[in-house]
């Protein structure tokens, strides 16, 4: 049953992140995500915990991939926030 549930809760969470993003205009886009990348750290701290606390293989490489998969999604928003500040800049400098 408990897996049940789970599944819901990913699939409403999924299901409910796709229309929130593709309601967001363009132009505020990379601004809400620049603002959201702190709270995206909160995600590596999570698979830490979860690769930490688990026993067996597998619950260790899919905390290792929880970590790796956060990680690249914190330092990618923060790449895409420096690029879209830098096109704010002015050319002389």
């Amino acid at each position: 049953m408990d897996i049940v549930l789970l599944l819901f809760i990913f699939v409403l969470a999924a299901f409910l992140g796709f229309e929130l993003i593709q309601k967001v205009p363009s132009q505020l886009h990379t601004p809400l995500m620049s603002g959201s990348n702190a709270i995206s750290g909160i995600t590596i701290v999570g698979a830490l915990i979860a690769a930490g606390n688990v026993e067996g293989g597998l619950g260790q490489w899919l905390g290792f991939a929880a970590l790796v998969l956060a990680t690249i999604n914190v330092v990618g928003g923060y790449l895409v926030t420096d690029r879209m500040l830098g096109m704010f800049k002015k050319k002389g400098k």
